[in-house]
């Protein structure tokens, strides 16, 4: 039947998928079964193409398997048992998505809208098959996929001197708002720089605790057991440091979006109490609390759920506002303890440092908030360094600074809007002053010819208001000109930098030759000096 092989087809496809990441990732981990490695099995199977067709995708399924077969050793067969479980746990959400959608709760449509946001295949492919790494189990498909259970966490992590984020504190809420678990976590290693102004803990609170990363995994697995949802902001980073792959997660900063706004533009985890809950979350440069961060991930998933909260939220011209308050630090070597922030950029601003994305690494990033976007716009400008744009196309500078101990060096400062975006938010601001002035003027004439004659002294001060009005409104429309003029001159100086920028790297590339050059004819030099010594 047509219908019976299609589907056949289908299931012979998904399988083959998985094979092929297993033969993949045996190749990066360089393991070996009895008949060696991947190319090695080849030699000894095929004699007529051999390891030449080494892309497992152009294999059969039959010769995938039997090279995974090849594979005894009980260390590695754990290591493929954990790349199945995540295979497992990915088709089970996506089939119950395409096959229950009258099924579909509230807490499982949340699931959905995170599985569905562009930006979760990127954010959300954890290196789980590494050592230390917890894979969770959804079991079977009733009770896994149908549990409404939830619980929210939140961590805090500071910068490790070997480059990556280690976690200190961690916190577990309930969907009633109860901590399940708050605990300090022992790094295990030397830290670099604690934050405290940012994570709240210091060198002292962590002096004496013994409990580790992996006694925190142990206690959150079984918090995820029957399929529980993990509720969180920017989810991600958390999993990542806390070395976790779940697949039933509810990210607070995918499920909701300001209308209007681009994808890249997602929300903080403050703007969203602000503009859901009504409340803030923290004072101006208060810590983070862990506690209150996931409580605050907690009731926004509540809201959506329980008062039908709508994701959408209005107001994108208030979040370009916000964001055009912001900067962001990027490539900050690990060297330069956000303490140091203050001495780079002037002027009263929060800092947030963002967690690394790469595990290793000797980088990170922060993010610096002003009181108002033109404090930051004049920040921005006023910085000496090397314009240029970012991969979205995000204006930014390379900036070299001297740190307090006298040593060079640099990091890069991004606007978190583009220029163009500018303009559209001045635009739609000017539209909205233009319509209140109009409707202003449509209820003055209303109200003139309600009133009458023995009100002309009155109607005339109303007139006298409104052209005070109209004449701050040219001024406010010739500022604006002027930013728009200098955003447009911005571009010019940008296209200009493009081709400067172009002739630098080719310069580099003819100083780089010549250094190769130098260096080889050196080693030349020396290779004659000692045959000579040699001769001698």
């Amino acid at each position: 039947m047509p219908g019976v092989t299609a589907m056949e087809h289908k299931l012979d496809t998904a399988e083959k998928k998985v094979l092929v990441d297993l033969v993949k990732l045996s190749q990066k981990r360089g393991m070996k079964g009895s008949n060696g490695g991947w190319k090695e099995f080849l030699h000894s199977r095929d004699r007529k193409f051999g390891a030449s067709l080494s892309d497992p995708a152009k294999r059969s399924t039959d010769v995938l398997a039997s090279f995974l077969k090849t594979f005894t050793e009980q260390q590695d067969l754990k290591f493929f048992a954990k790349i199945l479980q995540c295979h497992s746990n990915r088709d089970i959400v996506e089939k119950f998505r395409k096959e229950s959608p009258d099924k579909e709760f509230p807490e499982q449509r949340l699931v959905r809208l995170t599985f569905e946001h562009p930006q979760y295949p990127l954010d959300y492919t954890f290196p789980s098959h590494s050592e230390e790494w917890v894979v969770t189990k959804l079991g079977k498909k009733s009770k896994g996929m149908t549990s409404s259970e939830m619980i929210a966490v939140d961590c805090e992590m500071v910068l490790c001197e070997d480059g990556t984020e280690a976690i200190v504190r961690v916190c577990v809420v309930n969907r009633k708002l109860e901590v399940k678990l708050d605990e300090y976590v022992n790094p295990k290693k030397a830290v670099a720089d604690y934050r405290t102004e940012i994570t709240g803990v210091t060198a002292k609170d962590i002096e004496k605790v013994t409990c580790s990363l992996a006694d925190i995994q142990k206690s959150i697995n079984k918090l995820l057991s029957h399929g529980t949802i993990l509720v969180g902001h920017s989810l991600n980073n958390d999993l990542q440091a806390l070395k976790i792959d779940h697949p039933r997660v509810i990210d607070t900063s995918f499920i909701f979006k300001y209308e209007g706004a681009p994808m890249y533009k997602r929300p903080s985890l403050d703007n969203l109490c602000k503009s859901v809950l009504g409340y803030e979350l923290r004072k101006k440069g208060a810590p983070h609390d862990c506690v209150q961060d996931a409580t605050a991930a907690m009731k926004l998933v509540l809201a959506a759920v329980k008062q039908g909260v709508d994701t959408i939220i209005p107001s994108s011209e208030d979040v370009a506002a916000l964001e055009m308050a912001k900067l962001l630090l990027h490539r900050i070597p690990k060297n330069v303890p956000c303490e140091e922030l203050h001495r780079i950029l002037p002027g009263d601003f929060t800092v947030e440092v963002k967690p690394s994305k790469k595990a290793q690494g000797g980088n990170y990033s922060a993010l610096v908030t002003f009181p108002n976007p033109q404090e930051a716009c004049c920040v921005f400008e006023n910085l000496k360094g090397i314009l240029e744009k970012d991969s979205s196309g995000l204006p930014q500078k390379l900036v070299t600074f001297k740190l307090s101990s006298g040593l060079d060096a640099c990091l890069y400062v991004r606007k978190m809007v583009r220029d163009n975006d500018i303009g559209q938010v001045l635009g739609k601001k000017r539209a909205l002053r233009d319509k209140e002035h109009s409707d202003d003027s449509e209820g003055l004439e209303t109200d003139r010819e309600s009133e009458g004659k023995t009100r002309a002294n009155t109607s005339q001060n109303d007139e006298d208001n409104n052209t005070n009005a109209l004449k701050r409104q040219k001024v406010d429309h010739k500022s604006e000109e002027k930013l728009e003029e200098s955003i447009n001159q911005c571009e010019d100086h940008l296209k200009e930098i493009e081709r400067l920028k172009k002739e630098l790297r080719e310069k580099d590339f003819q100083l780089s030759m010549q250094d190769k050059i130098i260096s080889d004819l050196k080693k030349k030099v020396e290779k004659l000096k000692d045959l000579k010594k040699k001769a001698r």
